[in-house]
């Protein structure tokens, strides 16, 4: 069976969250998640520059075979919404640099795929992501769970083109085939 990495990123200045899981078929588990902080850089160019290696020593490491990353949401401060675009494109070219195809999902569409509510809290991204990859503890910070999101969302969404057309004759038939959906 065909096995793939999803690296999730979500993007950010202060603090980027990433994570890491493994497709087989219809089964996920979990490689890893973190975050990793950029507040005690106080230059704009070198939270840049740490992104970009950063990202580029956890792709080395796991050798994701495709990136999901979190696009940013409209805010009303122009001068976040540069910093944090600028943020995305440096994650994405760590990413491309390795010709590692990338998938950008806004923010609802993550919540939803997670948890079923577009407008769902990060914590309850977080207590659903537990629940499907069974780790222990939510850490405190949530933008590595996010990471995280973002990478189930990919996952989700990719088994969604490749069943295109797939019918079933009831509830049963439904719960065989999707029972990962099933707690």
């Amino acid at each position: 069976m065909n096995s793939k990495i999803i690296l999730g990123i979500d993007p950010g200045t202060t603090i980027m969250g990433y994570g890491i899981i493994k497709a087989t078929g219809e089964n996920v588990s979990l490689i890893d998640f973190n975050d990793f902080s950029l507040k005690k850089l106080d230059n704009h160019y070198l939270k840049l520059k740490k992104i970009f290696s950063s990202l580029t020593e956890i792709i080395d490491k796991y050798n994701p075979d495709e990136i999901a990353i979190e696009a940013p949401f409209f805010g009303k401060n122009v001068q976040s919404m540069l910093k944090l675009g600028r943020a995305q494109g440096v994650a994405m070219a760590a990413g491309l640099v390795k010709e590692i195809p990338i998938t950008e999902y806004s923010p609802k569409k993550i919540k939803m795929a997670i948890t079923g509510n577009g407008n769902a809290s990060k914590e309850q991204v977080a207590k659903m992501l537990q629940s499907i990859l069974k780790f222990d503890e939510i850490p405190k910070n949530l933008d590595s769970t996010d990471g995280l999101a973002a990478a189930m969302c990919h996952f989700f969404n990719s088994k969604k083109i490749t069943s295109i057309g797939t019918k079933f004759s009831g509830w049963q038939s439904y719960i065989k085939n999707n029972p990962e959906k099933i707690s």
